[in-house]
């Protein structure tokens, strides 16, 4: 069973970074496209941004390009979130979630929420002003 555990969130100013990691474990983490998602107070879990297994084709929602970047380090069995000029509408809970990527590429929904199988427990980020 693959467990995912986030870590890295805090409190921070507006205009700052934070790195937010997620260690993989249970299986092999290269058969496996990851994602983050995050869920505002009150609101719905929204796409965030996604990374194919090998780490070289990543995608974003249209609202953090530019200011997120996704990576993944397979040799250390971790996804990664460099997440700079925070705003205090990136508030939320940060989850990462691990989609089996042994399908053909038009198969894998990166921004689908349903599609992912696995989930963490997320890590709280808290921008203020």
């Amino acid at each position: 069973q693959v467990q995912l555990a986030e870590s890295g969130g805090g409190l921070v100013q507006a205009g700052g970074s934070l790195r937010l990691s997620c260690a993989f474990s249970g299986r092999s983490f290269s058969n496996y496209a990851m994602g983050w998602f995050r869920q505002a107070p009150g609101a719905e879990r929204a796409y965030v941004a996604a990374i194919n297994w090998s780490g070289d084709t990543t995608y974003y929602a249209d609202s953090m390009k530019g200011r997120f970047t996704i990576s993944r380090d397979n040799a250390k069995n971790t996804l990664y979130l460099q997440m700079n000029s925070l705003e205090p509408g990136d508030t939320a809970v940060y989850y990462c979630a691990a989609q089996w990527a042994g399908v053909p590429e038009s198969a894998i929904f990166y921004d689908s929420q349903s599609r992912y199988d696995f989930w963490g427990q997320g890590t709280q980020v808290t921008v203020f002003s």
